[in-house]
């Protein structure tokens, strides 16, 4: 639809009056907006909720956007491969919100290709992780909050990846709980390549069971066949639902929904972080038997595939699962960091406090704090005091040769400085 100067301006001042008109509406007597608007749509009748037929409309309500988009701006992150940034985000929506909108309802929004980024993984391999637009993300968003709203309440106790008030910690607490039980056996499930390998066929049918709106359904096989942009060259998906985006953790929370509710079916404990599954047994033997069963069902109800180099059936003692691991004392079944995240984390801090890397003392003190800091709140619940000891000596260690190497150099400067200014006399 083509729009004439004095439409585009009149367009764009319905866009600032809608952002404003919304923003006075959502802001409390101090002028904050609320913590979490989320609860607000909680507080709707079942019936509601459980009507997707209208689900576009809830997504794009503004409410929910204006929620996703401070989301997405606190989230921060890189850009995507239009180059946007996401402090241009909030003035890009001010402008382009109502023709984006309109797009989106009558099905004409066509999502961009991600931005394929590497990651090493700390065990070796890459990572590929595929980083939408700063539009996509917001969209990505607004869907993830109004399907999470849908999905959640019916998922799994024991699924504690990417889920409102579930963490790793409690997943881990829970595990040592089964332990004390009698489960000293582990069935650690890894599944192959899972984000890049999930059948889009599959998903969108699982999807298509509570959603009914065709128009979200269309509008999510879009972003999964977005294709990825390498080199500037677009290869198209056939399969996956890349890692970077706010909708891939919840695609596959329902994805895998179905293997928890068959080991809940068959009274199986077990925690599952993502695609991270322990499930945990009292024998070697029950171990086997629980592998074949639920491989099978990964296989050929999913068609996944359990990584076989990293999937076993082993003592618990002998595992690392989320970083942790367990050993047994006197008290039972105790937790302790595994020695692959302290070498994770020990090449992290050789990295930051590099003595030849040009950085000032102040920038690497903030680097080198941040990432201590969330490393020592993840991993607290671990018996780990002795070993935290020698670990801050280790670093004060690094950080007087950091200084000293920056005295050296200033001092050496100096005394040239010196001479130069001696030969000028």
């Amino acid at each position: 639809m083509l729009y004439s100067k004095n439409q585009d301006k009149e367009q764009t001042t319905q866009n600032r009056g809608h952002l404003v008109e919304v923003e006075v509406e959502l802001r409390g007597k101090q002028g904050a907006l609320s913590e979490d608007l989320a609860l607000t749509k909680r507080e709707r009748e079942n019936d509601v909720l459980d009507d997707t037929s209208s689900l576009l409309e809830r997504i794009l309500a503004r409410e929910n956007m204006l929620l996703a988009m401070k989301r997405v701006i606190a989230n921060k992150g890189s850009h995507g491969v239009d180059g946007m940034r996401v402090d241009e985000l909030r003035p890009f929506i001010i402008d382009n919100w109502l023709s984006i909108k309109q797009k989106l309802l009558e099905g004409r929004y066509k999502p961009s290709p991600v931005r394929r980024v590497e990651i090493p993984k700390p065990d070796g391999g890459i990572r590929l992780l595929g980083i939408p637009t700063v539009l996509d993300r917001l969209i990505q968003q607004a869907i993830a909050q109004e399907l999470n709203k849908i999905y959640d309440p019916t998922f799994s106790e024991s699924s504690y990846g990417f889920r409102p008030n579930k963490s790793a910690k409690q997943a881990i607490l829970k595990a040592k709980e089964y332990i004390n039980e009698g489960y000293k056996w582990v069935v650690d499930m890894d599944l192959e390549k899972f984000f890049d390998k999930v059948n889009h066929d599959i998903l969108m049918e699982r999807l298509s069971r509570k959603i009914k709106d065709k128009r979200v359904l269309k509008l999510i096989r879009a972003y999964l066949e977005s294709g990825v942009m390498i080199n500037g060259v677009k290869i198209n998906s056939e399969e996956g639902t890349p890692q970077g985006g706010p909708l891939s953790p919840l695609l596959a929370n329902i994805l895998l929904d179905e293997v928890d509710k068959e080991l809940e079916k068959r009274g199986h404990r077990f925690c599952r972080f993502a695609d991270d599954c322990n499930i945990y047994v009292k024998s070697e033997k029950a171990g086997n038997r629980v592998m074949r069963n639920i491989r099978k069902i990964i296989e050929d109800r999913l068609k996944l595939k359990v990584n076989e180099n990293k999937s076993a059936v082993d003592l618990v003692s002998k595992r690392k699962f989320l970083g942790f691991s367990f050993y047994f004392g006197r008290d039972g079944a105790n937790i302790r960091i595994h020695e692959k995240s302290y070498k994770r984390f020990k090449d992290k801090i050789r990295d930051i406090t590099n003595r030849n890397t040009g950085i000032s003392m102040d920038f690497r003190m903030k680097k080198l704090n941040d990432y201590t800091v969330g490393w020592i709140n993840y991993f607290a619940i671990a018996n780990a005091s002795t070993k935290m000891i020698t670990l801050e000596t280790w670093i004060r260690r690094r950080l007087r040769a950091c200084i000293w190497k920056q005295w050296k150099k200033g001092k050496d400067q100096r005394s040239k400085s010196n001479e130069t200014w001696s030969s000028k006399v």
